[in-house]
């Protein structure tokens, strides 16, 4: 098995790849840019995620979902946000399909084109604002320490397994707080969730 891997000082991506591939991690799917995680592979994520998730319990985050798509008006309040993944969103223009009556298959039906697109999350920090916009009413409802376990999409086409892919994994952290000091406290504290997760449960020199 050892001579189907590629040696790491001889070219150090093909090396990576090799190792994914023969440890039957994951493999490249029929949807360009995006990957199949086998089993193995989505083993290693549970593990990962289990710990990171008790890690932010401990912290007091709760765990919440925010929708798939977002409307395209979202992304237009925060342009200067979103400027870094305009080139990389999917965009759902349609919300049907249809058979063709000339015989080619399936279609997009003309006549079910939404009236605003959505976009497919990138990230979910304009939906996820506009929802604590509502629920903040004052300081009492602070502060909102929430994290979404999610999957998001940034239309990558070279691809490279868990490193690059269209559509990936992730967690996200939003939290609001009274003061910027409590703010900056809680950041530097998931520095150091994040720090301690890498070098003592990762194994990894930062």
């Amino acid at each position: 098995m050892a001579d189907k891997i590629t040696k790491r000082a001889e070219d150090y991506s093909q090396w990576y790849l090799d190792i994914v591939k023969i440890a039957d991690l994951a493999e490249h799917s029929d949807v360009k840019g995006c990957m199949i995680i086998k089993p193995y592979g989505y083993a290693i994520w549970e593990k990962m995620k289990d710990v990171l998730d008790k890690k932010f319990k401990e912290t007091g985050h709760s765990n919440a979902y925010f929708p798939l798509f977002i409307p395209k008006s979202y992304l237009s309040k925060e342009a200067s946000h979103v400027e870094g993944f305009a080139k990389e969103c999917a965009v759902v223009t349609h919300y049907r399909l249809k058979v063709d009556e000339n015989g080619g298959g399936i279609i997009v039906d003309p006549e079910a084109k939404l009236t605003e697109e959505l976009i497919v999350r990138p990230t979910s920090e304009t939906i996820i604002w506009s929802s604590y916009k509502k629920w903040i009413q004052s300081y009492r409802d602070l502060p909102i320490l929430i994290n979404q376990w999610a999957n998001v999409v940034r239309w990558e086409m070279r691809t490279r397994l868990f490193l690059r892919t269209a559509e990936f994994l992730w967690q996200e952290g939003h939290t609001a707080h009274a003061t910027k000091t409590e703010a900056i406290e809680e950041t530097e504290k998931m520095l150091d969730v994040y720090a301690d997760f890498a070098e003592n449960f990762m194994a990894c020199l930062l």
